[in-house]
This record gives C-alpha cells, structure tokens and sequence, in this order.
C-alpha cells in the first residue's frame, strides 16, 4: 500500500512535471514569438528610422540649396533695385535733356547714342587696324633696311677689294711703265740696227 501510495505520488508529480514541461515549453514558444515579434519590430523600427533620417537629410539638403537659392535671389533683387534706380535717375535725366535738346523723345537719344557708340567701335578698329598696318609696315621696313644694309656692306667689301687692286695697280705703274721704256729702248735700238743692216745690205748691192 505505501509502495502504491509513493508510485501514485511519483505519477501524479510526473503528471505535474510534465504538464508544467509543457507550459514551459508552450511559454518558451510564446516568448520566442515574442521575441521574433519583437526583433521584427526592431529591425522595422530601424528601418523606418532609416528612411525617416534619409528623408530628413534630403529635405536638409534641399532646405539648403532652396535657402541659397533665395540668398542669390535676394542679392540679385537688391542689384536689380540698385540698377533700377539707376536707370530711373537716367531716366529723369534723358527726360531733362530731351527738353533742352532737339531730340524729341528718349528713344531717339538712345538710338543717337548707340550710332556713336558703334561709330566709336568701328574708329576703334580702323585705327587698332591701321595700328597693325604701321607696326607692319614698320617690321617689313626694317627687315628691308637690314637687307640693304647687307648688300651695302657687301658693296663696301667689294670697293674695298676693287680698291686695294686699284692701289696695287698703281703700284705697279711705274714698274710696267719702266718695263715698257725698256721695251721701247731696246725696240728702237733694234730698229736702229734693223736700218744699218738695211742700209749696209743696200749699200752691198748697190756696190
């Protein structure tokens, strides 16, 4: 009997056993779901948060380029202001010299001006163009000049030479001169002899 009692004891705690070993084992399914749940809603939430910070970043970005984009705009706005009331001071002042003057509207002082403007362009260039000829003309009169000054030292060379033959010549003059009355000196004197021989030759067949 207490043999049976122990065995019932022993069944009915392993009946606990294993009915607790089955909650536990249901609540460790339950918990790793949600666990996984949770994981899932991690890894979504840093995904959302992702995305929100690319999204934010973005928009930074173009928050940035459209603030100076308005920053260009505004300085343009306030050159353009600063330009208009320029030309609104020009303006009353081409009113006032169209009433001195005998344009009749401001239009034709502008065209006026323009026509100047382009005949001051065109006088630019002709003289920039005549300009050009000069220094042209002036860089082909110098390469001339160098020419001729070349051929004038090479004129000069020859004069030299002509020259220097001229003076030995006349150097040699009174050489040749005294080697032509030589010449003559004996010429006559062969001469002379050439008629006594003649004259003796006559003078045999005469006799």
């Amino acid at each position: 009997q207490s043999f049976r009692e122990r065995i019932k004891v022993i069944a009915d705690w392993w009946r606990d056993l294993h009915a607790k070993r089955t909650q536990l084992k249901a609540h460790v399914e339950r918990s790793g779901r949600t666990v996984q749940e949770h994981e899932e809603s991690r890894i979504q939430a840093l995904k959302i948060n992702s995305k929100q910070k690319e999204e934010k970043m973005k928009k930074d970005g173009e928050l940035l380029r459209a603030k100076m984009e308005l920053e260009t705009l505004r300085k343009n706005h306030q050159k353009l202001c600063k330009k208009v009331q320029k030309y609104s001071i020009f303006k009353k002042y081409l009113e006032d010299v169209v009433k001195v003057s005998r344009f009749e509207d401001i239009s034709e002082v502008t065209s006026r001006y323009k026509l100047l403007v382009r005949t001051q362009k065109d006088l630019l260039q002709s003289q920039q163009g005549h300009k050009q000829l000069t220094e042209q003309d002036k860089v082909f009169l110098e390469q001339y000049k160098a020419e001729k000054e070349t051929e004038m030292l090479q004129y000069k060379n020859e004069l030299m030479q002509l020259k220097l033959r001229f003076d030995q010549a006349q150097s040699e003059i009174p050489l040749w001169e005294a080697h032509w009355a030589d010449i003559q000196n004996r010429t006559s004197k062969k001469t002379g002899k050439l008629w006594t021989i003649k004259l003796a030759i006559h003078n045999n067949l005469f006799q």
